[in-house]
C-alpha cells in the first residue's frame, strides 16, 4: 500500500525581489506568513501502519525553518532572489538528502498564491 504524507510548516519572513523594476511593489521589502508543505510518498509499513513518523519530517525541516523564520530571506545564502519558486527549490535541496521519500515541496506566500516543486 503506497501512501502520501503532507506536513505543513509556517514561517514569518521578509523579502524583496531585487530583479524586478523599481516601480513593482514586490521590489520593496515586505513580509509574508509563508507556509511550506512537505510531501513524502512511500509504502505503508504493515507492522507500524505508517510511511514514516511525522516527527521525522519535522526534525528534517527544522534546520531550514530556523534559517527562514523571522529572517530577511535575501540574506540567507542561496536566497538572494527569494521568489516562491526559488524558496521551494532551496527547501528541496536541503530536505531531499534527509528525506529520501520527498516528492514535493509547496511554498505559499499568501492564502491564494503557492508554488509546487517536484524536483528534477
Amino acid at each position: 500500500m503506497n501512501m502520501e504524507l503532507r506536513k505543513t510548516f509556517q514561517f514569518e519572513a521578509a523579502h524583496y525581489l531585487p530583479h524586478l523594476p523599481a516601480t513593482h511593489k514586490c521590489r520593496r521589502m515586505h513580509g509574508h506568513s509563508f507556509q511550506a508543505e512537505i510531501v513524502v510518498q512511500g509504502p505503508c509499513d504493515p507492522r507500524l501502519g505508517w510511511v514514516m513518523d511525522y516527527a521525522d519530517m519535522t526534525a528534517a525541516f527544522k534546520p531550514s525553518w530556523e534559517e527562514l523564520e523571522h529572517h530577511l530571506l535575501n540574506e540567507v545564502p542561496g536566497l538572494e532572489n527569494p521568489t516562491s519558486e526559488l524558496i521551494a527549490r532551496w527547501i528541496w535541496d536541503r530536505l531531499k538528502p534527509r528525506l529520501p521519500l520527498l516528492t514535493e515541496v509547496v511554498v505559499a506566500e499568501t492564502c491564494t498564491a503557492r508554488c509546487v516543486y517536484r524536483g528534477e
